[in-house]
């Protein structure tokens, strides 16, 4: 039988590395937006990717590093999101999966209202869609299932090289397995684990960048081996992304980290709609986004990240979540959460879901 809130047992305490790991995705994501968001103000419709091959013969640095690169780990924390707040709504509601349903719904109108607004490239839609169609049917499945269906997702999406969307339903249930094997709870526990993971992955990562480059230096990129390369290299360097920041969180770093990425993670939501005003807005200033250098991605992708870290930052001094992320919690359950951090109440911390 559910607990209600008042006699739920004490929450899980939140997963810093998860709001690490979220921050440093937006940063990354962002990167990857500022082209296509800006490239709305000059003709009125969305650049297909982000930092894309020339297919000119160079190679862009920036685009080996960045491009799909974050994606991914946003992603699968979306997978693990979701499922931890089955858990916790499991242990407080009647029918958890109603919670999660009227979350999903949410998200979905958030991201209709970006997209139709502001920016067709909108992702918040995808994510509500699969989540929908796939997260919420996953969760009568044993978690065995759930993982042999990401793992089969995901090589479908690979091998039929079906663009980034693709990869979506693979990752949210890679994600949603990690967190019912218990994975997810135990990812601060080691240094060795990740180490070892990082050299491996990175040793595999290697040829896949080389193969891509070496498509993009002949112009190649239509190729479907370029399109299966491109997301198996992607998917990698998220993965050697991770895993490094695994292990320097368990060493001095750690404080670092916490204070730049953190901020920004636990108020995902609220920043990764901001960014899309605030890109826009540069492009209306500047002008000519479809000149915008790699360099000058950098400095208004950074710009708007100083800016919304320190909003972040003095918002979570004073208030427990994002406005956004306060609003979706509350429509999510249905009743008005604490905002304010003084606020005493009874009710369980928000679970260290994708954005809580």
């Amino acid at each position: 039988m559910p607990h209600s809130s008042a006699e739920s047992p004490l929450a899980r305490p939140r997963l810093a590395a998860l709001d690490v790991l979220r921050g440093f995705a937006l940063c990354g994501i962002l990167v990857a937006n500022v082209i296509p968001i800006s490239a709305t103000v000059a003709t009125g419709a969305p650049a297909t990717t982000a930092l894309t091959a020339s297919g000119t013969g160079e190679v862009d640095w920036l685009h080996l590093l960045v491009d799909q690169r974050f994606f991914p780990i946003f992603s699968l924390l979306f997978g693990v999101g979701f499922s931890l707040l089955f858990e916790s709504a499991a242990g407080r509601a009647v029918r958890p999966r109603l919670v999660l349903l009227r979350r999903l719904l949410v998200l979905l109108a958030m991201g209709l209202a970006h997209m139709l607004l502001l920016w067709p490239g909108d992702i918040l839609t995808v994510y509500a869609a699969v989540g929908l169609l796939v997260l919420l049917p996953s969760t009568w499945l044993p978690r065995w299932a759930v993982a042999g269906l990401a793992i089969a997702g995901l090589t479908a999406a690979i091998l039929l090289a079906g663009g980034h969307y693709a990869l979506v339903p693979g990752l949210f249930l890679l994600g949603s397995a990690l967190t019912r094997y218990g994975v997810t709870r135990r990812i601060e526990d080691s240094t060795r684990v990740p180490a070892l993971l990082t050299l491996v992955l990175a040793a595999a990562a290697v040829p896949a960048l080389w193969a891509q480059a070496s498509f993009e230096r002949v112009g190649d990129i239509d190729a479907l081996g370029y399109r299966i390369v491109f997301q198996v290299a992607g998917i990698l360097i998220a993965a050697v992304y991770v895993c490094t920041l695994l292990v320097l969180l368990r060493s001095p770093a750690r404080r670092g980290l916490l204070g730049v990425f953190a901020p920004l993670g636990k108020m995902a939501l609220t920043n990764y709609l901001t960014a899309t005003v605030l890109v826009l807005g540069v492009a209306h200033v500047v002008g000519h986004p479809e000149r915008w250098s790699s360099n000058t991605v950098l400095v208004v992708a950074g710009t708007v990240l100083a800016a919304q870290w320190l909003f972040s930052t003095l918002w979570l001094r004073r208030f427990r979540q994002g406005p956004l992320e306060w609003t979706w919690r509350w429509a999510t359950w249905l009743r008005r959460p604490p905002l304010r951090v003084a606020d005493r109440t009874n009710e369980r911390p928000a679970a260290s879901a994708l954005v809580t």
